[in-house]
């Protein structure tokens, strides 16, 4: 590729891109990622491989010409989560590993707070996000004035924060925590009061596992307040013998009628060990195509309840985001500091 290419100060599109690189479907292209194909053929039909796979093997070749790495949540597609990406996990996961990132560009494949987040760890690389729509309803539900307000009723009383907020969140927070740690955090402090914030569903079921009086948010995921009770009792009686794992996202009232409730990775490892016959996972269904490519031998029940902002990210703009280094996440000096404490207080507990 001509690097000069890529000085051009007008933004150009994926196709255009392609086109530069001189990439299209071939029969040669079809044989060289056939080893990539095959990875996602169970839950990719083999007749959307031709349009996928010119964008891959573009990417694939700009992010090493770029020293670029892709960091992409469970809940991205499968050939964007298994064909492109060099970081997979839930929040807790691409966090921890992003501050070990040695490339000089990331790119997240992800929300936008995980993308901040990306960046709280690397201020001084450059983090990009394929898609400015990719919020997140949990993070938009909550501001740092809101927080500073719950502080002033609460004085005293420590303040922690799920990871799904906005950096101005984080950074008026005593220590962030994923859904897979939210429980051992809340018990790490002395004070008899908690605010946690800005999942009301988490908390009501973290606090079932703590003696500590919680004081809440109402801030809900979009995606797991539409499972209902009565939904999981009509799969049970649809799907004989069906196990179901929940998300703590989802209500108590589902969670109740779950066999097993856990963090994303937690769920995931949940299905690796116990290999069930047929599993239902009560989350985001794109992660159910994912953990089904890594586990043949179970049979996935797929609630289809996706996330509208994790599918704004494509490969697409993934291509165009890394051709015109678009979308670069900032985020002020002070506010990153101060962020940046609450972030590692989770990871060094």
């Amino acid at each position: 590729m001509d690097k000069k290419l890529n000085n051009n100060s007008t933004s150009i599109t994926a196709d255009q891109v392609l086109e530069k690189m001189n990439i299209s479907w071939s029969s040669e292209l079809e044989s060289t990622s056939r080893h990539l194909y095959e990875k996602v053929s169970r839950v990719v039909p083999e007749i959307e491989w031709p349009f996928f796979a010119p964008y891959i093997e573009a990417i694939n070749i700009l992010k090493k010409e770029m020293n670029a790495a892709i960091l992409a949540h469970n809940y991205q597609t499968p050939e964007i989560f298994h064909c492109i990406s060099d970081v997979r996990g839930d929040s807790l996961q691409l966090a921890k590993e992003a501050s070990k990132v040695e490339s000089n560009i990331i790119l997240q494949c992800g929300v936008h707070f995980m993308a901040e987040t990306s960046k709280l760890l690397n201020m001084d690389k450059m983090v990009l996000i394929p898609s400015l729509q990719a919020g997140c309803s949990l993070a938009s539900s909550i501001t740092g004035k809101n927080v500073r307000k719950l502080k002033e009723d609460n004085p005293g009383i420590p303040v922690v924060t799920y990871v799904n907020t906005s950096a101005e969140v984080k950074a008026e927070s005593d220590i962030c925590c994923t859904s897979s740690n939210a429980a051992d955090i809340v018990n790490s402090f002395d004070s008899k009061k908690i605010i946690f914030i800005p999942d009301e569903y988490l908390a009501l079921n973290v606090a079932k596992e703590t003696k500590k009086e919680i004081i809440l948010w109402k801030g809900r995921c979009e995606v797991h307040e539409e499972f209902t009770p009565e939904e999981i009792r009509e799969f049970r009686i649809n799907e004989p013998g069906v196990q179901v794992i929940a998300h703590p996202e989802c209500s108590p009232s589902v969670i109740a009628e779950s066999d097993f409730s856990g963090s994303t990775s937690t769920m995931i490892n949940w299905v690796r060990k116990n290999q069930p016959e047929k599993v239902l996972m009560v989350t985001e269904c794109s992660m159910s195509d994912n953990v089904s490519i890594e586990n043949p031998n179970v049979d996935f029940v797929r609630p289809c309840n996706l996330c509208p902002h994790m599918k704004q990210i494509t490969l697409e703009n993934i291509l165009e985001s890394l051709w015109n280094k678009q979308y670069e996440i900032n985020i002020d000096k002070d506010t990153a500091e101060r962020a940046l404490q609450s972030v590692n207080n989770m990871i060094n507990l």
